[in-house]
């Protein structure tokens, strides 16, 4: 748990209101949730299953179970991401949303002077321009096509060395020559991998080579919109610090800090929209009186 106020951009401080809402980010990989509720934020995060629906409501219950808050006193919620077309809330004013306007919302939300975000999850990767008035997309370009770029990919290789994505990312930073990998597709860049291991190089060098490889991947996105500062790293890979260390460096750009675990910035999105939406249907009930 922390506080609304010590995790929100400050300018955003009095947008946000006493409800308490949910949002639920339902990804390839994991589903993420974030409850407001008061000055609190909780979050909560799970492997997704077969049945997303399950999924989600694993989220809720466990967002429930660390904030301690009744389910009757949630007064809306917003469903995002992959899974979200089939999410129903039967006992809940809800509604889904692209994730696309969730993660930039969350980014919004997170750092006031968002311009560009980068979202690399475990099925695609997306390159977001942002409004910084009002949080909304501007443009966006997505790859969704391939897993080269993904966090999928990013695991394979990871598999291929014998590590974790956590200790495949730790030991890029290890390099002292990242290894070349040129091919732009992914069972290609894999015949790579071992390549490289069977003459000998080391696995670190491999490791920062992997991850330049998907930054690069990444720029290409960037390129087709244009880069602008500040920008925001969100989605499950976002705390990989060798893949955060590979953008920044191929970018030449500092890549924001903010107060919010950033794989949750979807979810963050949604529970804003969420706050929103309720305030909207109570307004119009108003207007019909």
């Amino acid at each position: 748990m922390a506080r609304i106020s010590e995790v929100i951009d400050e300018k955003h401080l009095g947008k946000l209101d006493d409800l308490t809402v949910v949002g639920i980010d339902i990804g390839s990989r994991s589903g993420k949730g974030v409850l407001l509720t008061g000055d609190s934020i909780h979050t909560a995060i799970t492997s997704t299953g077969f049945r997303t629906q399950d999924t989600a409501k694993a989220v809720l219950q466990k967002l429930l179970d660390v904030s301690g808050v009744p389910q009757d006193s949630i007064v809306y919620i917003v469903g995002t991401g992959y899974g979200r077309i089939s999410l129903e809330f039967k006992d809940l004013p809800a509604q889904v949303l692209t994730e696309i306007s969730c993660h930039a919302m969350g980014a919004h939300y997170l750092n006031a002077q968002t311009r560009t975000i980068v979202d690399i999850g475990g099925q695609d990767s997306k390159a977001i321009k942002v409004d910084t008035k009002s949080g909304k997309v501007l443009e966006f370009v997505m790859n969704d096509k391939c897993a080269a770029g993904t966090g999928r990919f990013l695991e394979k290789a990871a598999l291929l060395l014998d590590l974790n994505l956590t200790e495949l990312g730790d030991a890029a930073l290890a390099a002292d020559k990242p290894s070349a990998i040129s091919s732009q597709c992914v069972v290609f860049s894999e015949s790579e991998v071992v390549s490289l291991r069977a003459r000998g190089e080391r696995r670190e060098n491999i490791a920062a080579g992997i991850h330049n490889a998907t930054a690069l991947r990444v720029r290409n996105l960037l390129n087709r919109i244009g880069l602008e500062p500040d920008i925001v790293f969100t989605g499950g890979v976002s705390n990989n610090v060798g893949m955060r260390k590979a953008l920044e460096e191929l970018l030449k750009v500092r890549i924001s800090d903010v107060k919010l675990d950033t794989t949750y910035a979807g979810a963050l999105g949604a529970a804003v929209y969420a706050q929103r939406y309720y305030r909207e249907d109570r307004s119009a009930e108003a207007a019909a009186l």
